[in-house]
């Protein structure tokens, strides 16, 4: 099993220092890459404090500059709001200007809030026909001249300017339903999923529909299965309080915006009161701690492979979840220290977890 990095720039509220929150995140991303992470994912959000990403490959370029070996995936774009000479052409120019190190996600997008802002008039459940245009068409543009006239989009013959470095960049897709995993497995392409608070069922379901999708639609896959958690390390009853305080607060500005109830101020969420979340959005510390990635460090050994098991190729440390910087430092620290060694084999990949 490898091991990728999930942060955002994140802020909770007003108080907190934006050049601060860019300093932390920085270092965290370093001390994945030096720590033999292979991938950190900057996701793509807007018009929202606790998610600032409103373009991923700025993030991602930004972290080249300041590491040496760890790739820089774009998890992900929101296909619905580029166009594909642009998005092609962005995600080109960070593979050459970071040596090749880019992997490109491509996802459905997550909140109609965004949806009703950034593409007014589409429905969040229709974001994965965009998606399904899209991805074939960047391959396209990478490859050379292409013109295209298409349900979403239409355009005179162009390419990419620049191209990529690498000759095959890895492709991602974000997955949760049976139509998203048959279309990543039919374009070949590596899959995502994050079973948001849901229990440990809810990977073997995804698992499951992967299955599926490789023996209808294309038997050969030779792609890799990566799942997300939110993940919190700890020792101490203290930082162990904090986790849960941290990722109760998070779920009730989330559930604000998967179930459109309450305001957004100023890119802050309203925290939604506890007793009204439910399906995706449920904040029970007892169910919580149980189906995160939360706990001691040989809880988390036992909790990864579990995943393992399943035939999950990469697990994803999703990090952004207003935790005070400090403990978020601790958690990964612990996690590197106690957590990775567990896993790690020798292999060519020298000092990365496999």
């Amino acid at each position: 099993m490898k091991f990728h990095l999930a942060i955002n720039l994140e802020r909770m509220d007003d108080t907190t220092d934006i050049r601060a929150v860019r300093d932390h995140t920085l270092a965290m991303v370093q001390l994945a890459d030096r720590a033999g992470f292979e991938i950190v994912w900057a996701a793509e959000h807007h018009a929202l404090e606790m998610t600032i990403a409103p373009n991923p490959f700025h993030l991602m370029t930004w972290w080249a500059d300041h590491t040496d070996r760890i790739r820089l995936g774009c998890g992900v774009a929101n296909s619905a709001y580029w166009h594909p000479i642009r998005l092609a052409g962005e995600a080109a120019l960070v593979d050459v200007l970071s040596g090749g190190r880019l992997e490109l996600g491509l996802g459905s997008g997550a909140y109609q809030r965004e949806f009703d802002r950034m593409q007014p008039g589409l429905a969040q459940s229709d974001g994965h026909r965009y998606m399904r245009e899209m991805l074939p068409l960047v391959k396209a543009l990478w490859a050379g001249d292409v013109d295209h006239d298409g349900e979403f989009w239409s355009f005179p013959t162009a390419t990419s300017c620049p191209k990529p470095v690498q000759a095959d960049v890895p492709f991602w897709v974000a997955a949760r339903s049976p139509t998203t995993f048959d279309h990543a497995v039919q374009h070949d392409c590596h899959v995502m999923s994050w079973p948001l608070t849901h229990p440990f069922s809810e990977a073997e379901k995804y698992r499951a529909q992967l299955d599926e999708a490789i023996a209808t639609h294309n038997p050969d896959w030779s792609g890799r299965f990566a799942m997300m958690r939110h993940t919190a390390v700890y020792e101490n009853e203290a930082d162990r309080a904090a986790s849960m305080d941290a990722i109760r607060n998070v779920l009730g500005m989330f559930g604000n915006l998967m179930l459109k109830k309450g305001e957004v101020r100023n890119g802050f969420p309203d925290r939604i009161p506890f007793e009204e979340l439910e399906g995706n959005v449920r904040v029970d510390p007892v169910m919580l701690e149980e189906n995160l990635m939360f706990g001691s460090p040989a809880t988390v050994v036992d909790k990864l492979r579990q995943y393992e098991s399943i035939g999950v190729d990469a697990f994803i440390y999703y990090a952004s979840m207003g935790l005070d910087m400090g403990a978020q430092r601790r958690s990964l620290e612990l996690f590197i220290d106690e957590v990775m060694p567990r896993f790690a084999t020798s292999s060519a990949d020298a000092g990365v977890a496999v």
